[in-house]
């Protein structure tokens, strides 16, 4: 952490900027079908853009930073080859001389199933950084709140790929489904990027409560509640009074 401090954060954000930017053109070159490349990048476009443009009014620590790059290059990985044909076996194979699927007894291509594990690994801090700054949850909702956030995105990721290849309907949104013929795809990959996410803000929480001296009160009064009254139609009626009354 240390050394981290002491790298300016805009040169630390220029450095990973600038690795990013020769991994995306690496992953561009030579990519096995471009564009299922395309639609892969869609969405890193987007968050990097957000990034962009939050960056002077709400800059992310550098362990934010570094957590995305790191979620963004093993996404590159699988965009230049397509997730389902990522040759991480031959990879292992001329390392140890044995395949890794071999090794594990899986009967398909897991490249797709790290990353989405690593989504919610990886992502999940960022996510709380932000939660915590801009709307100041505190106790429980900072750990859960990005968790939760995790889950339904990647639930929409998953939406977005099934009408992206319902609609379009070509080899380069199969690629982009990559669903391998289970069933089940959807659900697990979700599942794993929840699982990340979860073990993520496992671990924060043990760090923050064994440095945190008022760690369980904080968590207690987090759930307590902060109005008494019950929201609905009393909520409602207060608002046409309110309405009335102007």
């Amino acid at each position: 952490m240390a050394a981290l401090r002491a790298i300016p954060r805009g040169r630390y954000v220029a450095i990973l900027a600038t690795l990013f930017a020769l991994v995306g053109l690496r992953s561009l070159i030579g990519a096995h079908a471009l564009a299922t490349w395309l639609l892969e990048n869609l969405p890193v476009t987007l968050g990097l853009l957000f990034l962009c443009v939050t960056y002077r009014r709400m800059p992310l620590s550098r362990v934010s930073y570094t957590l995305i790059f790191l979620f963004f290059c093993l996404h590159e990985i699988g965009a230049h080859w397509t997730y389902a044909k990522v040759p991480y076996d031959d990879w292992w194979r001329s390392l140890f001389g044995v395949t890794l699927n071999s090794q594990l007894g899986f009967a398909r291509n897991h490249f797709d199933r790290l990353v989405h594990f690593s989504y919610g690994l990886l992502i999940a801090y960022p996510l709380r950084e932000v939660f915590l700054r801009v709307a100041n949850v505190r106790g429980f909702w900072g750990y859960f709140l990005p968790l939760d956030f995790a889950m339904s995105t990647s639930a929409l990721y998953e939406i977005l790929e099934w009408a992206t290849a319902a609609v379009v309907g070509s080899d380069a949104s199969n690629d982009f489904l990559g669903s391998q013929g289970d069933l089940w795809d959807s659900q697990k990959d979700m599942a794993l990027a929840s699982l990340g996410a979860l073990l993520a803000m496992t671990v924060i929480a043990l760090i923050t409560w064994h440095y945190k001296r008022d760690f369980a009160r904080e968590f207690g009064e987090s759930l307590r509640p902060k109005i008494a009254a019950p929201f609905g139609e009393e909520a409602i009626a207060q608002i046409q009074m309110d309405s009335n009354g102007r």
